[in-house]
């Protein structure tokens, strides 16, 4: 049993969120895009199962750990942009020459695509350079996708854009 200390620390270890049944399996994550809630809190949030549209996450009660039916997930990106918890990322291990991560970004200056940027780890710790794919906005929520170096889909959660 892990120590599952996440609050304390204020960040979730992959290994906490297998023990929860929270990740996807690895075969699904090298099939294509799917969403990864990294939510372990059960408190009375449910806003992305009415915004997905694959109705793909589930809860049986308002505070219960939301789940996701990864064959269901299509990786489309709109529980990243619905949670306020910043706590739902997309995740594609697929393609040979790198990984993709689709996170939540609410800071200023707004990364466009092409951008380099600077890849962070759970912890917040700079883990290497990224590339901007897309970026969409909804409700003063910006959605990033980046080109991660292959291997790095599972560790990035956050970005920094250098000031213009």
């Amino acid at each position: 049993m892990l120590d599952m200390d996440y609050r304390r620390r204020g960040y979730i270890e992959i290994e906490e969120l297998k023990e929860l049944g929270l990740l996807p399996p690895r075969d699904r994550l090298e099939k294509g895009p799917v969403a990864v809630l990294e939510c372990p809190e059960q408190i009375p949030c449910n806003i992305c199962v009415p915004f997905c549209p694959t109705k793909a996450i589930q809860m049986e009660k308002i505070i219960d750990i939301p789940r996701v039916d990864w064959n269901k997930c299509t990786g489309c990106g709109v529980c990243v942009a619905v949670c306020p918890g910043l706590a739902a990322f997309v995740v594609d291990l697929s393609k040979p020459e790198a990984d993709y991560v689709t996170l939540p970004y609410e800071f200023l200056p707004v990364p466009v695509k092409g951008d380099s940027v600077i890849l962070l780890n759970r912890r917040g710790e700079r883990i290497g350079v990224g590339e901007v794919t897309r970026v969409w906005e909804r409700n003063k929520t910006y959605v990033v996708t980046v080109k991660v170096p292959k291997g790095f889909g599972m560790e990035v959660r956050g970005i920094w854009v250098e000031r213009r």
